[in-house]
């Protein structure tokens, strides 16, 4: 559990980014007792030991990681070339997960996709921060 609770640690250091950290946890005092990011952080670590033992993460992450959507299907190049439905890609510009980059590879090799980017601090996390900004480009694409 210790383990677990800290990696969520590691990894809201690293994807979330210092800029969009350091936006939600300053201290509000002088010399806190207590520091915000570290309350924070044990918050999450506590969150996550509660929805996940070790050995299921650690199934979901082998899962995310080794996860080819052109396994089987020619290659990742012809699977998304074989897409038919509307496709709306969403890039955030500070992600280090799934780059803006990566974004808009895929949407190149999507046909007739259509690619929209978040300006956000909050790395991976913007699409749950920027939730106006993902609004304003989900709402108008499935009213379509």
């Amino acid at each position: 559990m210790k383990g677990l609770a800290a990696a969520r640690a590691i990894g809201l250091l690293s994807y979330r980014g210092p800029e969009g950290y350091n936006l939600t946890q300053q201290d509000r005092e002088e010399r806190p007792a207590v520091h915000r990011a570290c309350t924070y952080q044990q918050y999450q670590g506590e969150k996550l030991c509660r929805r996940y033992n070790a050995y299921s993460y650690y199934a979901i992450l082998d899962a995310f990681d080794t996860h080819d959507a052109g396994r089987g299907r020619g290659g990742l190049e012809q699977a998304l070339r074989s897409i038919t439905a509307r496709t709306l890609v969403v890039g955030i510009t500070t992600d280090i997960i799934f780059t803006p980059g990566e974004m808009r590879t895929l949407h190149a090799m999507i046909p007739g996709s259509t690619y929209h980017e978040i300006d956000s601090p909050f790395g991976h996390d913007g699409f749950l921060v920027e939730y106006e900004q993902l609004n304003d480009i989900l709402l108008p694409f499935m009213n379509n």
